[in-house]
């Protein structure tokens, strides 16, 4: 894979905070991969993202969002369509060119609109529209170990190997999750979501809960997995 550029990755992180989760988030984005000038439109490194959500409105308006505040606002930066082939698209560009105050420019090229938006350190370019498709969302794993220092051994041993692959992102801090969630709550109504009791070490015995632990087993990670499609490795093309 390509080194990770230094003001890509910087817009690529800032664009994907704060969104490991639609519960909480509103969208659960993360970086794919790197990429090599030659694959991408402008010819530079760049950073491929993805983000995941309920539905081609909500997403619409998380980039909009996110490429607005994260990515217009970070030196050198561009901002590109990377699922050209998808038949559903949504307006980016198109929305954050009234940024430009009327001063803003378009380019037609090879059937795709380009805005280019003035801003003091020069230009930022974005694309019109971007693509959107179906994918998996939430699919998820846990690792059962016998402490915590095992635990996260093993998890950060497959978020390595997990990120080899293209089309596929971890939304949560370092890929792992240690606060696994069931939907609803017992006690409380107004949650949506609450702490997976069935799989707290430290709850294991107590009245009224069913646990789902083996013994020995005495700490639990979690890795949640958003994908496009069947994984490739970073060898070859990803959609």
């Amino acid at each position: 894979s390509s080194p990770l550029p230094a003001w890509a990755l910087t817009a690529a992180r800032a664009m994907t905070g704060f969104a490991t989760s639609v519960i909480g988030c509103k969208v659960e984005a993360g970086i794919e991969a790197a990429l090599a000038p030659e694959e991408t439109p402008d010819g530079r490194p760049g950073v491929s993202l993805l983000l995941f959500g309920f539905g081609a409105e909500g997403l619409g308006k998380r980039l909009v969002e996110r490429v607005g505040q994260t990515v217009l606002t970070c030196p050198t930066t561009a901002c590109f369509d990377g699922l050209p082939q998808a038949a559903e698209r949504v307006v980016v560009g198109g929305v954050l060119r009234h940024f430009g105050d009327r001063y803003q420019s378009s380019k037609l090229l090879e059937g795709q609109r380009y805005w280019r938006i003035p801003v003091m350190e020069g230009e930022f370019l974005v694309q019109e529209t971007f693509g959107v498709q179906k994918a998996i969302g939430g699919g998820n794993f846990l690792i059962l170990a016998e402490d915590p220092a095992a635990a996260l051994t093993a998890a950060e041993a497959a978020v390595g190997a997990m990120r080899m692959l293209r089309g596929v992102v971890l939304p949560f801090p370092g890929g792992i999750v240690r606060s696994g969630s069931k939907v609803g709550a017992k006690r409380y109504k107004h949650m949506v979501a609450s702490t997976n009791d069935a799989y707290c070490p430290t709850l294991r015995g107590r009245k009224g809960v069913k646990s789902a632990l083996p013994e020995g087993v005495n700490s639990v990670l979690e890795i949640v997995v958003n994908g496009l499609e069947p994984c490739r490795d970073r060898e070859g093309p990803c959609a």
